[in-house]
């Protein structure tokens, strides 16, 4: 009978911790493929944050040249500086006039939104999110592992109890593999499967 225990919790224990091993990889390369999609959001957030800097950029040349034509009294200038203002740029500046010209310009202004500027928060939010979804999968991988040791730890002790001559110590061993079996199996069922 207790050779029949030992045989069961022995084989068991083995599949459970060939299962582990499994899941901790597959959650190992879940996680790298949340950290490539992390960094690829990251590289793309960049671009788009200096699509709008450059946009940005552009419009203040722009306004900068408006503002001295105003100063100078070159009405023909502002005109001319006017037409070329970017279709962002213009809905703030009109924004801005419409509201009698108070604000600090049109910059501050909400309606001023240049290209480039909503494609980088958005990608840097992905960004974020595949960030924080690496770290979980890390841990997931890293619960797997450590579940891997307890049921390695289970294969000692049932090993440890068929190499003990009194019969007490025999059940004691196996007991404790019992034990530890049972509490990694309980754990085991709080995680997530990914196949």
């Amino acid at each position: 009978m207790l050779d029949i225990v030992t045989v069961v919790l022995l084989s068991v224990t083995a599949v459970l911790t060939a299962w582990c091993g499994f899941e901790a990889s597959k959650w190992g390369g879940e996680m790298s493929i949340a950290f490539s999609q992390a960094s690829s959001a990251r590289v793309q957030a960049a671009s788009a944050q200096s699509t709008a800097q450059a946009a940005r950029q552009y419009d203040l040349t722009l306004y900068t040249e408006w503002v001295l034509a105003g100063a100078e009294g070159r009405d023909d200038l502002v005109r001319f500086v006017e037409e070329r203002f970017t279709a962002e740029f213009a809905v703030a500046f009109d924004a801005w006039t419409a509201e009698g010209r108070t604000a600090r310009g049109p910059f501050v202004m909400n309606e001023y939104v240049p290209p480039g500027s909503v494609e980088s928060e958005e990608l840097s939010a992905r960004a974020d999110a595949k960030f924080d979804e690496a770290l979980a999968n890390n841990q997931r991988g890293d619960d797997y592992s450590l579940l891997t040791v307890l049921f390695v730890l289970v294969l000692f002790f049932a090993a440890l109890s068929q190499h003990q001559a009194a019969p007490w110590r025999r059940w004691v061993f196996l007991g404790l593999s019992g034990v530890i079996v049972i509490a990694g199996i309980a754990t085991l069922l709080t995680f997530p499967i990914k196949i």
